[in-house]
Formats: structure tokens, sequence, C-alpha cells
């Protein structure tokens, strides 16, 4: 279990750093971009066309979805365990497995579905209405990337809990 465990916990470290990169590659591009489109606006009166539909649904989709797992195993998630960390370290252990357990079924739940919303935009090359395609369809893979990454960043954590023998 333990080669096993540390496997994942390399993989999903991997896998977290590299939707970090993306994520940070979007936010670097978005701020680009809305720079050179308000510098066009103020300097000759015009702008970029669809910068409002590039920055809402590609950038802030990947900046958002993207680094979750990384997040997830660095352990800076919002928490209050001011009533747990009071326990005994055996049940402060189970209760974070459970919490775990909680995590995957529900980030899973919205990567499953996120997943069928992908499949579904992909099949109908999804768009949206602007004065030109823009196609949504891509964006939607971004979800289900980043729910997946999360539940594998939250199986690695609790492998390590449960090697380590007491809650992150």
């Amino acid at each position: 279990m333990t080669t096993e465990g540390t496997r994942l916990e390399i993989f999903s470290t991997w896998l977290s750093k590299a939707t970090l990169v993306a994520s940070t590659l979007f936010l670097a591009l978005m701020a680009l971009h809305v720079t050179l489109d308000v510098t066009l606006r103020f300097l000759i009166g015009t702008s970029f066309p669809g910068t409002l539909e590039v920055v809402s649904f590609y950038y802030m989709i990947g900046v958002v979805f993207l680094p979750l797992a990384y997040v997830e195993l660095q352990r800076e998630h919002i928490s209050v365990d001011v009533l747990v960390g009071r326990f005994p370290a055996g049940m402060q252990l189970v209760i974070y497995l459970f919490a775990g357990l909680l995590g995957l079924a529900y980030f899973g739940l919205l990567g499953y579905q996120s997943l069928l919303d992908a499949m579904r935009a992909t099949g109908r090359l999804e768009t949206a209405m602007a004065n030109f395609t823009f196609y949504l369809w891509p964006s939607r893979w971004a979800l289900p990337l980043g729910f997946a990454a999360m539940c594998l960043a939250t199986l690695a954590n609790m492998i390590k809990a449960i090697r380590l023998r007491h809650a992150l």
C-alpha cells in the first residue's frame, strides 16, 4: 500500500502542479488581454472583439477550477477545527477521513456531471451568442479536469494521513 500510495501522491502532486501552471498561464493571459484591450480603447478608441467572452468563458474558468487540487495538496482550503482540534489524535484522523470521503463524493459527483455536460457541449459544438462564432465547448473540459484532480488530491491526502497515522 505504501508504494501505491506513494505513487498516487507523486502523480497527484504532478497533476496538481500541471493544472496550477495552466491556471497561472490563464491568469497571465487574462491580465495581458485585458490590459491590451483597455490600452487600445484608450489610445485609438477601439478594442478587441470578444474580450468579455474570452475572459468570462475561458480565462476565468481556468483560473478558478484548475488550481483546486494544488490548494488541496497544500491543505490551504478553508477549515475550521476549533472543536476537532480538542479531540484525541485517533478521533481527529477518523473525522478527517470521513470529511475526505464526503469531499470525494461531492467533487466526484460534480466531476461526473461536468463531464457529462462537457461531452454534451462538445457533441453540439456549443457556442455563445456573440457577433462572431464563439465556441464554449472547449472551456467546459476545465471543470471535469479540475474536479478529477481535486478527487485525486483528496485521495492522496487521505492515504498520506493513514500512512502517517494522524489527520493532516
